[in-house]
């Protein structure tokens, strides 16, 4: 029988350093088996999708100046961070499909957890999953370029309400965080799932104020 969480008896603890055949992080304490279940199943989506696919880790920060806000508690400002960053994925295959007599379609699925630091501030973790043949780089970590660095802090600073430059350092990218995965390369598939299995912890994860810890894309 697996023990449940002590804060929230619906989810059940994972203690094994394996999850269905692939490595995961245990380090930092368990992990919820729940949420490992549907990280697996978000990649195993993604890759029945797109068999090449671009998964990376991102972690998302509030700035300094900015207190906690009752919004944090739920998920508005997760919504409408994916719905921005959603529409630029999708506006740029609108660009390529005009300007490229062969272009690459993708599916934006994710995975994300929200955790709580230092004085009850929120922070966030996202995992993402595009189509390697549409994006197989984050591009030069450089600001104005149209690549998913920027699209990615244009989007953060659209969900907090600040201007664009303002988001520059509040983007980070985990590192080895960036896999190219390949459905027949089953290495590669649990080099990443290790990485993104860090989201799943039990730890810093707030419970019992009827927002949700953890997330997926529904597609």
């Amino acid at each position: 029988m697996r023990i449940r969480h002590p804060n929230n008896t619906a989810l059940k603890l994972w203690y094994e350093t394996h999850y269905r055949g692939l490595p995961v992080q245990i380090q930092r304490g368990p992990l919820v088996e729940d949420y490992l279940d549907r990280l697996h199943q978000t990649m195993l989506k993604a890759l029945a999708a797109h068999p090449r696919t671009l998964a990376f880790r991102a972690d998302l920060r509030l700035p300094d100046w900015m207190g906690v806000l009752n919004e944090f508690t739920h998920n508005a400002l997760i919504q409408r961070f994916v719905d921005s960053f959603k529409s630029k994925v999708s506006h740029n295959r609108q660009v390529a499909r005009q300007r490229l007599e062969r272009f690459h379609e993708t599916d934006v699925r994710y995975a994300w957890a929200r955790e709580i630091g230092m004085h009850g501030k929120p922070h966030y973790h996202f995992a993402f999953f595009l189509n390697h043949d549409a994006f197989h780089t984050f591009g030069r970590f450089e600001p104005g370029l149209r690549n998913l660095f920027n699209y990615l802090h244009e989007a953060w600073a659209s969900a907090l309400k600040i201007p664009a430059q303002q988001a520059y350092g509040l983007v980070h990218f985990a590192e080895g965080g960036a896999c190219h995965l390949k459905a027949n390369d089953p290495q590669s598939v649990a080099d990443f799932f290790y990485v993104a299995s860090y989201l799943c912890k039990a730890a810093t994860k707030q419970y019992g104020n009827g927002a949700h810890g953890f997330g997926c894309s529904r597609i």
